[in-house]
């Protein structure tokens, strides 16, 4: 499976519609599996909510980095998987975390720094295509009053901010990188394993 990803430098609200399927491809004429990640606010309306468990829920933020990220690999597609490459790249940008000496936890698809919730995130599916959104606070700005959040550029160590405008970048390519690399290896050892029978 052949993944395209494309960074978005422009700054524009995620408000739940780019979880619609194709949208890589009606907004930036990308084919294909793609990965498309960007800064801006998150402020998802009643309409696009996906979750049933979020109704009536305020998601919002006024900087995230957000990941949308959509395959086309599995027809028909299916939800479980969906939600379980939702969960491996969770993982692994809490292993990028560890890595920088940041400590979270994790509770399902949520990302948690010093019991402050820094990361939203949701799975679906479309008859064409599963979609991810994946996105973190830069800032612990315009999120609800009633969830204790915290930002990337929030987190110091020994009093030194570990993340900020000049390695973000990094940061989410280090990412993307890792993630479609899993899921190309997974790709290769599925092909390469032999068949119990």
């Amino acid at each position: 499976m052949t993944i395209t990803h494309k960074h978005i430098d422009e700054i524009f609200e995620y408000d739940g519609s780019q979880i619609n399927p194709s949208w890589a491809f009606q907004e930036f004429g990308i084919y294909g599996s793609s990965i498309i990640t960007w800064i801006g606010p998150v402020n998802i309306t009643p309409d696009n909510l996906k979750d049933f468990a979020d109704v009536g829920l305020e998601i919002k933020s006024n900087y995230m980095v957000n990941f949308i990220c959509e395959f086309f690999d599995q027809q028909p597609t299916n939800m479980r998987i969906a939600y379980l490459r939702q969960r491996l790249l969770v993982m692994i940008f809490r292993e990028i975390l560890t890595a920088h000496g940041v400590v979270t936890t994790r509770e399902g698809d949520d990302i948690f720094v010093d019991n402050r919730k820094l990361s939203i995130s949701i799975a679906s599916v479309s008859l064409s295509s599963a979609k991810i959104h994946f996105a973190l606070n830069l800032e612990d700005k315009g999120t609800p009053d009633d969830v204790k959040t915290i930002g990337l550029y929030d987190i110091k160590i020994d009093d030194v901010q570990v993340f900020n405008e000049n390695n973000l970048k990094e940061l989410i390519n280090a990412t993307v990188t890792r993630f479609i690399d899993e899921l190309e290896t997974i790709e290769k050892d599925i092909s390469k394993t032999k068949v119990l029978g």
